[in-house]
């Protein structure tokens, strides 16, 4: 995994050139990460399927979910095609006081 890593590079980008980025383990030693720039409705993943062990790199359109919603975003795994899920994180971190 490392395509997330070159697009950082490339443009220079920091935390707050970034609309949405996540890192996320998943069952059976899967994982999965999404990058999405600000003003670019593009979201960035590369993932280990959780199912199949394939390593894989997609791209799709970023859609903003409503706040009702479980679930930010599905990618699909290349290989078996199986929906990896990627929900929203429930109840907000507290800050330090």
């Amino acid at each position: 995994m490392g395509k997330i890593d070159e697009i950082i590079k490339e443009k220079g980008l920091t935390p707050k050139d970034c609309e949405y980025h996540t890192r996320r383990l998943l069952e059976n030693d899967g994982k999965i990460r999404v990058l999405v720039i600000k003003g670019i409705p593009v979201a960035y993943a590369e993932y280990k399927c959780p199912k199949c062990g394939h390593e894989g790199y997609s791209e799709q359109e970023y859609k903003k979910v409503s706040k009702a919603s479980k679930i930010r975003l599905r990618v699909e795994c290349e290989k078996c095609h199986l929906n990896i899920k990627v929900d929203k994180l429930k109840g907000k971190k507290e800050k330090k006081k």
